[in-house]
């Protein structure tokens, strides 16, 4: 009976019957920015308490949105929002650079949104290191007084210079030690490679490409092998360490435009990835050098200049086997918008349902995570009522070799009082479960994300014990790769 039990569990999880409309897969994260103080912390110098309090309520938020990752920006600007033994903590925490919280940023982040069944991606700046040179902020410890002939200033920033091995090496050492202390989903990077050109100022690069020009001859090429090259060697660090590990990149909306090559978008952006910012993005795609692209397209559906929809089938259709997710733009909404467009978040309502007839995009990415906060209900009753109504696991990756695995063991449900637990033991390469609810005597569809009612890193979850008379519950496992595991009923004690 226990077995026939089991078969009809495998059997009901196979079935995928349930409509894209509403998919059980589907990537919904939200960016949680630190520069300037953008999403956290609201300021710097905060208390522990504030601080916390701060990361809990936007975590919260979001899990009450139906979000299921997190990007953390970890490290702005050559800064630490986690310990490091290569950096100084961030400014933009306590003031004062090197002064680091009483607690580790990145494993709260870690901890309170595994509790809520999210995944953490943690953001980094490759060669940002101050963001306005007025202000001196860096610490004495910080690499910029120790090697500053590694270092150049570009209008009002100082960076790492790209066009040196040095720069690599240390930079992935950055990544290599973030990657061995904490249990991530993801190491992601934004747009911010070369910096976005400054008009009448020349980046001053000159030194570094007659020390090392690798036989380039055109500065541009040698500036798309700088890059080339760091990103290839973090995701060699990367599997070096944890190949469980992702590596995603969020490029800028347009690659380049038709009008500079045949095979861009139909677009007129101003800046280019490939021309301005000297980042291949199709390259690092083709070579299996990045797991996911999550394009920023923060314009709207019909923009002439550049068009939300002609370049998210642009960006489907140039996946190159990577998991392809949109940026969508909410910062954007306001009563008050220029363009009328972005007056009601109707418009992130239509792009999520455009992209969700295009089988090559595999979810959203939605900047910042503040918007959720700062839009209240008018963004949460429309993503809600509309996009995401179910609790939905994100996507396993296309590049990463699947970890398997196992069903928990001894799920249980024990009665106090009004409230009853439902308990389980953890298998091998288990990291989060998922917890069914179907009405008694009703176990139907487990592809079904109605029927998901919550994911987490813990081993019990309490529930309405009234529940119990008209409902069932099942647990399947997630392991690092997102890969589920049969489902296992609970039994009453």
């Amino acid at each position: 009976m226990k077995s026939l039990k089991l078969l009809i569990l495998i059997l009901l999880f196979q079935t995928k019957l349930f409509s894209q409309e509403s998919p059980k897969r589907e990537m919904r994260a939200a960016w949680i920015s630190t520069v300037d103080n953008i999403d956290w912390p609201s300021k710097p110098g905060l208390s522990d308490k504030q601080m916390k309090s701060e990361m809990i309520t936007i975590l919260d938020n979001l899990r009450s949105n139906n979000l299921n990752t997190v990007i953390f920006q970890i490290r702005p600007t050559a800064d630490a929002y986690y310990k490091s033994t290569k950096e100084p903590a961030s400014h933009w925490i306590t003031g004062t650079q090197g002064v680091a919280p009483g607690f580790d940023p990145l494993q709260m982040m870690i901890d309170e949104a595994g509790k809520r069944g999210m995944n953490v991606h943690v953001w980094l700046n490759p060669y940002r290191v101050q963001k306005d040179t007025v202000k001196e902020v860096l610490a004495r410890t910080h690499l910029y007084f120790k090697k500053p002939e590694l270092f150049l200033t570009y209008g009002k920033s100082r960076y790492f210079n790209p066009g040196y091995k040095e720069t690599r090496d240390f930079v992935a050492s950055v990544v290599g030690e973030i990657v061995r202390n904490y249990d991530i989903q993801a190491i992601h990077m934004d747009d911010y490679f070369y910096p976005y050109k400054i008009e009448g100022q020349e980046f001053p690069d000159d030194k570094a490409f007659a020390k090392e020009p690798r036989q380039f001859r055109d500065k541009d090429d040698w500036r798309r092998d700088n890059v080339d090259l760091i990103i290839k060697q973090i995701r060699d660090t990367i599997i070096a360490n944890k190949p469980e590990v992702e590596f995603g990149i969020s490029p800028f909306g347009v690659w380049r435009n038709i009008a500079k090559d045949s095979d861009g978008s139909d677009t007129r952006a101003g800046a280019t990835n490939y021309d301005d910012l000297y980042a291949d993005i199709l390259k690092w795609q083709k070579e299996n050098w990045i797991d996911y692209i999550t394009p920023q397209l923060y314009w709207h559906i019909g923009f002439d200049r550049a068009n939300f929809e002609v370049l998210a089938k642009w960006w489907a259709a140039h996946k190159y086997g990577t998991n392809v997710y949109i940026g969508h733009g909410d910062y954007k909404i306001s009563k008050t918008a220029k363009e009328p467009e972005w007056r009601s978040p109707d418009q992130i309502v239509k792009q999520i349902e455009m992209i969700r007839t295009m089988p090559q995009i595999d979810g959203s990415m939605h900047f910042t995570a503040n918007s959720f906060l700062k839009k209240g209900d008018t963004l949460r009753n429309a993503l809600i009522e509309k996009q995401y109504k179910y609790i939905a696991l994100t996507p396993e990756a296309n590049r990463i070799t699947r970890i398997k695995p196992q069903p928990p063991t001894s799920a249980s449900i024990a009665h106090k009082g009004d409230k009853a637990t439902l308990t389980w033991k953890a298998g091998i390469n288990d990291k989060k479960y998922v917890i069914y609810k179907f009405s008694k005597g009703k176990i139907t569809d487990f592809s079904n994300p109605a029927n998901i009612y919550y994911v987490t890193t813990a081993v019990k979850l309490e529930v309405p014990n009234a529940d119990l008379e008209n409902y069932i519950y099942a647990v399947s496992a997630l392991s690092q790769t997102q890969t589920e595991s049969a489902p296992v009923e609970f039994i009453k004690k």
